[in-house]
């Protein structure tokens, strides 16, 4: 991302980073949902916090790169788009597995409501409101399941809330709704506004300045062009591990 003509070469390393966990993960969910294979540790806790981590990374960073961009509302219609167009393969090539409100149509959603909001966003004091965002993002963790805020201090919310799919857009599925990727706005779009709220705080602070100058040729390579392989990456890896099976 770019920012008054200066690139930050870091953080295309960590996304790349981020684009590379995350093209395993879908390798290895290939492997066991379409493939068939018996893998019973892709069920447990180990590939729920891997899972969790990498979409964590890059929901976080998207936040703080997003008042980088010099077009952010052209952005966020394309990768808005890309979500759909994704989900438009699903239903008519993998019916079976849809992809209903997933992590591009978050991201695409979330850079369109933070450019439509930026000026009065942009007064608020970027350290309170970072730590609000974050713990409106806690307690509104399993929203989705019923429940808002932590623990023993959490209560069940109303089964009205839960009706149709613009709601399941919101974060509020109804009964039977299915998604193989669901990332809706709630609580979602909460993270994505930590980490637009720590750029603020970071270029303030002078730490964005002081990142380090960190280059992996590939991982960077991957960063700066995360959208493209992101679209493509699913097919390829599908089509390499069906022809290791045929082959093997």
């Amino acid at each position: 991302m770019i920012a008054q003509r200066k690139r930050y070469h870091m953080l295309d390393l960590i996304r790349g980073l981020a684009l590379c966990s995350m093209m395993l993960y879908h390798a290895a969910w290939d492997l066991v949902w379409l493939l068939g294979v018996d893998w019973p540790w892709y069920s447990g806790r180990g590939a729920f916090v891997w899972q969790q981590a990498t979409c964590w990374t890059f929901i976080l960073l998207s936040g703080f790169c997003a008042p980088m961009s010099r077009s952010g509302g052209r952005r966020g219609l394309l990768v808005f788009g890309c979500g759909w167009a994704i989900t438009l393969c699903m239903e008519l090539f993998s019916p079976a597995t849809p992809n209903y409100f997933g992590i591009l149509v978050l991201l695409g959603s979330a850079m369109l409501l933070t450019w439509a909001m930026r000026q009065p966003l942009r007064k608020l004091p970027a350290g309170p409101a970072a730590l609000l965002s974050f713990g409106l993002f806690l307690a509104t963790r399993w929203v989705s399941r019923g429940r808002i805020g932590w623990g023993r201090l959490s209560a069940a919310l109303p089964p009205a809330l839960y009706a149709n799919d613009f709601t399941a857009f919101l974060g509020f599925p109804p009964r039977g709704f299915y998604s193989t990727d669901y990332f809706p706005l709630v609580p979602w779009f909460f993270l994505f506004l930590t980490g637009y709220f720590l750029h603020f705080l970071a270029r303030r602070q002078g730490w964005l300045e002081r990142l380090p100058d960190l280059r992996a040729p590939v991982l960077n390579w991957l960063g700066r062009r995360s959208l493209p392989v992101y679209m493509l990456h699913q097919p390829v890896i599908l089509a390499l591990l069906w022809i290791g099976f045929r082959l093997f």
